[in-house]
């Protein structure tokens, strides 16, 4: 199962999501549901998000099931 980082790196880089939601032409409370794993982006939109904070896609997304 996949989950992605967006509230993470978004604190790392000091970004708040209502400029992200600006950059991507969204509303917040899409990008909020992104940012807090309620709804996740299309893969277009997880790209585009990543371009632009400068990170890969695979940078945004993290593998919730843990190899043993």
């Amino acid at each position: 199962m996949e989950l992605n980082r967006i509230k993470e790196v978004l604190d790392e880089k000091g970004i708040k999501q209502t400029w992200l939601a600006e950059k991507l032409g969204k509303s917040f409370s899409s990008i909020n549901a992104y940012a807090c794993n309620r709804q996740q982006p299309s893969l277009e939109v997880l790209h585009q998000i990543a371009e632009i904070l400068g990170v890969t896609a695979s940078e945004l997304l993290i593998n919730k099931i843990k190899k043993k």
